[in-house]
């Protein structure tokens, strides 16, 4: 038996707007350190030592929108995996874990089910409190992991926790919401208390077996959304409409909070608790509680420059930020948008991203910079009846052969060598060449050598959205 690490990369991060956002969220982000989170999560189980080996690769469940740039990061990370499942629609983690189950229960490996976007900055401490919970896994119980708490915090559930088991970890006596501020202190005074982590273990079986018990329809929808999916490469897809048809819940109260009441289930839950430097980084504050300060307090990401400024962070991302008499605040600059906001409002970021998305607006969902399975592109100007991109293409990807009803395309070669396919014709550019690609033509651009491709696009035309696009042959599987 293995311990299967599962990596549950949903979400769209909102709070983290506007670095987070729905098609690039914050698990793809290096905001500690020089690896993305979903990067760190996937190696959080490197060098374990404990009662278990650990399966060579994760199973990951993520949205089918960067399902690319998902891959690609694992892959750079030395975690590759063919076992990245893609959910058509969101719906919460207890589905997700379900699929990812599923995936591996011919095995019935323990399962250790991790957000991809938490922060652990003790690995020795996390990793001791998961060999903590094996036993327990395997005398058939769900393990949750409770944060051992240094604050009273409010942004926090709890877990009550009751007598210790003789297999390791402790009873749990009662899920309890997020408090306020005198009931956050006193749950800290009495020592009863843990953070719930949204970190869990279990047996593949028993996960299955709960979910058959407590939440039949779910299951049953899953099950079916299963046989109905198909292998993609390293993408599993399920069955769309069975997958959307499945109610949405949390491992939390679709499952844990019912396990009591479950009689003759013979499935009992227990809570281990973690010292491991946690943070699930939910909005920026929580950021700048993790980070590393200057004597002022203040973080600095990027190009900034801080005069008579106190416990401020600021996250410059293409241009220098200078602050000056600024306390208290965080400030974020991207490429389409910057947030300038008091650290202790923070959390209400995410009403501004709805205020976005109900006025249509793209910053909502996507940066400027889209990343795309051969590379990415910028756009980097652009006017009533022209944009001008930058475009990266990997060495050896290519483009789908394509076609635009009204648009044409200028391509200005600025690094490594394109291989353009336009018409019945192929020709191979260098630095500082370029070609013209007219309406209508079938074309594709390549890029055929070990370095990057970089070109500046001029687009020129009627009409310039993405949706103009007739795709004749594609690597990636895109219609």
């Amino acid at each position: 038996m293995e311990l299967q690490a599962v990596i549950l990369s949903g979400g769209s991060g909102t709070r983290l707007w506007p670095l987070s956002r729905e098609q690039y969220p914050k698990q793809l982000l290096a905001l500690v350190g020089q690896d993305t989170m979903l990067q760190a999560t996937a190696g959080r189980l490197s060098g374990f030592k404990g009662a278990l080996p650990v399966a060579a690769a994760p199973v990951v469940v993520c949205n089918q929108e960067y399902r690319f740039v998902t891959a690609e990061q694992l892959r750079s990370a030395g975690q590759a995996s063919n076992d990245i499942i893609l959910e058509p629609a969101g719906r919460n983690t207890a589905p997700a874990l379900t699929l990812a189950a599923l995936a591996v229960e011919a095995a019935d490996p323990v399962l250790l089910v991790m957000p991809a976007d938490h922060v652990i900055t003790n690995l020795q401490g996390f990793q001791e409190a998961i060999n903590e919970g094996i036993a327990a896994t395997l005398n058939g119980a769900i393990v949750t992991f409770g944060i051992v708490p240094d604050r009273a915090e409010t942004g926090y559930g709890y877990i009550r926790f009751g007598a210790s088991r003789e297999d390791g970890g402790k009873q749990i006596a009662a899920f309890v919401e997020k408090p306020d501020a005198e009931t956050a202190q006193r749950y800290l005074d009495s020592g009863e208390y843990l953070w719930n982590s949204g970190l869990f273990m279990m047996k593949a079986s028993t996960w299955l077996k709960a979910m058959a018990h407590l939440q039949p329809v779910m299951m049953d929808a899953c099950r079916k959304a299963w046989a109905e999916g198909a292998r993609d490469a390293d993408f599993v897809r399920v069955g769309v409409e069975a997958f959307k048809a499945c109610p949405s819940d949390s491992i939390d109260y679709a499952i844990m909070e019912n396990l009591a009441g479950a009689t003759g289930l013979g499935i009992s839950g227990c809570v281990v608790p973690m010292s491991a430097g946690w943070s699930d980084v939910g909005a920026w504050d929580a950021l700048w509680d993790v980070a590393d300060k200057d004597g002022n307090g203040n973080v600095a990401r990027g190009d900034v420059m801080f005069e008579d400024s106190h416990n401020t962070l600021v996250y410059a991302q293409d241009r220098m930020v200078a602050c000056v008499g600024i306390e208290n605040a965080v400030v974020v600059e991207t490429p389409d948008a910057v947030l300038v906001a008091h650290k202790d409002k923070t959390q209400n970021v995410k009403q501004i991203v709805a205020a976005l998305k109900a006025g249509g607006r793209s910053q909502a969902s996507a940066h400027r910079k889209i990343h795309r399975p051969w590379g990415w592109y910028d756009s980097i100007d652009h006017g009533e009846r022209f944009q001008v991109k930058h475009i990266v293409v990997n060495p050896g990807a290519r483009l789908s052969l394509q076609m635009h009803y009204h648009r044409a395309e200028h391509w200005i070669v600025v690094k490594g060598t394109a291989e353009v396919t336009c018409g019945d014709k192929v020709l191979l550019l260098s630095e500082n060449e370029s070609t013209y690609i007219p309406l209508g033509h079938v074309h594709r651009l390549a890029n055929p050598g070990r370095v990057p491709l970089e070109i500046v696009e001029v687009q020129s035309g009627s009409y310039l959205g993405e949706d103009d696009i007739v795709r004749f042959e594609d690597n990636y599987g895109r219609g």
